[in-house]
């Protein structure tokens, strides 16, 4: 069972067993890779956040806690809010960028890794439909453009607990109709 086994590899990983370590970052790499770089659209920024995600894993800066959600969740939640920090940054201190010329011969992600996403994206998007519209509204904001939730209850004109509310029962809602769907495990 991986979820089981990537708790176990997390607190070895903390305690800095280096073979620990790289099962994990065999095993999550592209996927933190991946995701980075769909929310910032930026190669270089999304080899940033991969490397500081997986060097605060191994120095335990974050901390995963296994009763709020599976590890791969926790991850994801961390290169989520990681992607965002490198973006609000990269826009406070915008400069040209040089052509690399290695850049012509980048290598693309995986077609099997776009192929996950998709599935993803379409399942998502299909829950996201099902909420009502002013909850799909604030999870557009939130999750899809970034937006703090002072800057949605300033955006929409709600109080900041509201929004707070009405993220917290789209993420119930979206919970209950993807795990109808058969798209989450409890491992």
């Amino acid at each position: 069972m991986i979820g089981s086994d990537d708790v176990q590899l997390y607190y070895q990983t903390v305690a800095h067993n280096r073979h620990s370590f790289e099962q994990l970052y065999d095993r999550y790499e592209k996927l933190v890779f991946s995701f980075s770089y769909r929310l910032t659209n930026n190669r270089t920024i999304a080899e940033e956040v991969t490397q500081d995600v997986f060097l605060k894993l191994w120095n335990g800066t974050n901390q995963y806690a296994e009763d709020k959600g599976k590890f791969s969740s926790w991850l994801l939640t961390v290169t989520r809010n990681k992607s965002i920090d490198e973006l609000r940054k990269s826009k406070r201190h915008a400069y040209e960028p040089m052509l690399d010329k290695d850049s012509l011969t980048e290598e693309t992600v995986s077609t099997e890794v776009k192929a996950e996403w998709n599935e993803r994206r379409k399942l998502i998007r299909t829950a996201i439909a099902e909420l009502r519209a002013e909850q799909q509204e604030i999870i557009e904001l939130f999750y899809f453009k970034g937006f703090s939730q002072s800057k949605i209850a300033e955006h929409c004109k709600l109080p900041l607990g509201t929004v707070k509310g009405r993220i917290r029962l789209a993420l119930k809602h979206l919970k209950g109709i993807i795990g109808q769907e058969g798209g989450v495990s409890n491992e």
